[in-house]
């Protein structure tokens, strides 16, 4: 059927690939894992410890602030320790953030030469890009498990809410581990799927005359 509406010589719509179709906005709440068995219970796990993380930390960062300026402001006095739980729901924010970036393929991506490869290159450049990205996490996750355990050594405290610094540096290898998890699946799901993925939900985008198969 012909679109009235669309001039004659106007070029026909183009309809988004299959690659485009997976959502990467996708509610964590809906996110269920098509990984097999365990593989998809600890991805579906990963995304409920980042949909808590993330709206925690920010409904919880919203709130603080706003409490301190009506304290500021109408009360005509500032709430202490304001800015020490600011800084530590902005690690929270921050290292669950990576992982959910990761999980829907946000991440800085250089892809000039990728590009330029056939389909098959393009899919073990990927699976290689995703278990190097891996590694890479985990090692960072175990140095960042060494400083905390320095920190907690040291016993230091915050001014004022005087709990151990190091209670707020939990969620540093808590971060970088889901996200080594999150890349590590990315791999698994590209090496059990024919298409091509960025992450385990979204699919490598391509327009109809680049789209190939693998």
């Amino acid at each position: 059927m012909t679109d009235p509406d669309r001039k004659p010589d106007a070029p026909p719509p183009i309809e988004p690939p299959a690659a485009l179709a997976a959502e990467d906005d996708i509610p964590a709440a809906a996110y269920r894992s098509d990984l097999p068995g365990p593989l998809g219970w600890v991805d579906n796990g990963i995304a409920r410890i980042e949909a808590i993380l993330l709206a925690a930390g920010v409904l919880l960062m919203a709130a603080n602030t706003v409490a301190n300026v009506v304290g500021r402001f109408i009360l005509g006095s500032s709430i202490q320790s304001t800015e020490e739980v600011n800084r530590i729901l902005i690690i929270v924010i921050t290292f669950a953030g990576i992982s959910y970036a990761a999980r829907h393929g946000r991440h800085i991506r250089m892809t000039a030469f990728f590009d330029l490869l056939p389909a098959r290159a393009r899919k073990v450049l990927m699976i290689f890009i995703a278990l190097i990205t891996a590694a890479v996490m985990f090692a960072l996750a175990w140095y960042s498990w060494g400083y905390l355990q320095t920190t907690f050594s040291r016993g230091r405290l915050l001014p004022s809410l005087q709990i151990p610094v190091w209670w707020t540096l939990v969620w540093v290898p808590v971060g970088f581990f889901m996200t080594g998890l999150q890349y590590l699946l990315t791999a698994i799901k590209n090496i059990l799927q024919k298409d091509i993925y960025l992450s385990t939900n979204v699919l490598e985008g391509y327009g109809d005359d680049d789209e190939q198969e693998v």
